[in-house]
């Protein structure tokens, strides 16, 4: 596998559109050597991310694009909702039902018809964040049964880590997977055959995408954040910044997983090692 030239990572969000002003709990994209760039929603941040690809390819560059949600579901859903094993077959099924506007989406919906088809609308998601009720997304675990395994082995060993079927509350990061796997998809597309998706794809094209969690530098982060910094920034920025320094071999190391249904979270298991290369 040859060597990544740049390094971009990005903490995404399920929510509306967060206005012009950088704010918390927004799209935040670092990439070393760059001040983190604020993106307000997620249109905003598909066209960032088409350039920034764009660009890469212009410069023969090699670009991994570090994303904090999900790229996988627990084993056997992928089959359930679409027939097939591959955890890709549910990037396509999600992008042909999601609708996403800056003001507003439909995920919830989507996570309704999924449970009802599924699991009786008793999960696998649950907490509708919405004022309006959703048929089959109960909005807490009273009335609550999940027909699959309630979390990924790589979160298994993630402390810390939520659930994908989560799709509200502090922390929670089932609405993203919900909004963010579309988005990648269409730039799967735009760029057929140069991006790869780890660790489902060999990473034998000049873009890859890779799953992060932030949350395995997290006493890092928090000791080099500030009080007027913006955490996601941080994080983010730091991310990428220890990524470009880490020893070829030590990536490929952490590139090495065999997780090809659910994903694996880059880094995990390298936690030490990741803490050290952050100061």
């Amino acid at each position: 596998m040859k060597a990544f030239d740049r390094y971009v990572m990005v903490d995404w969000s399920g929510g509306n559109d967060t206005g012009p002003r950088p704010r918390k709990d927004a799209i935040w994209m670092g990439e070393a050597g760059e001040a983190p760039q604020y993106l307000r929603n997620r249109l905003v941040a598909e066209q960032v991310l088409s350039n920034r690809i764009d660009m890469a390819l212009s410069c023969g560059e090699r670009l991994m694009i570090g994303f904090d949600f999900p790229f996988g579901y627990p084993a056997g859903f992928a089959r359930a909702l679409t027939g097939r094993d591959d955890p890709l077959a549910i990037w396509d099924w999600l992008e042909a039902r999601i609708e996403d506007a800056p003001k507003g989406n439909n995920r919830v919906d989507v996570a309704g018809q999924i449970n009802l088809n599924h699991g009786a609308g008793k999960g696998p998601f649950w907490f509708n964040p919405l004022r309006r009720d959703i048929a089959g997304v109960p909005r807490n675990k009273a009335n609550y049964a999940n027909p699959f395994v309630e979390r990924r082995m790589c979160e298994r060993h993630a402390k810390g880590s939520f659930t994908c079927w989560q799709l509200g509350g502090a922390g929670a990061v089932g609405s993203q997977v919900l909004l963010g796997l579309p988005v990648l998809n269409r730039l799967r597309r735009r760029f057929h055959g140069q991006i790869a998706v780890w660790p489902f794809d060999p990473l034998d094209a000049p873009v890859a995408f890779v799953e992060i969690w932030p949350g395995l530098i997290n006493a890092s982060v928090r000791a080099l954040t500030g009080p007027e910094d913006i955490r996601d920034a941080v994080q983010v920025q730091t991310l990428a910044k220890v990524l470009e320094g880490l020893d070829p071999a030590r990536l490929r190391s952490m590139l090495k997983v065999d997780a090809p249904e659910e994903g694996w979270i880059l880094g995990l298991g390298f936690e030490k090692e990741l803490a050290v290369s952050c100061h």
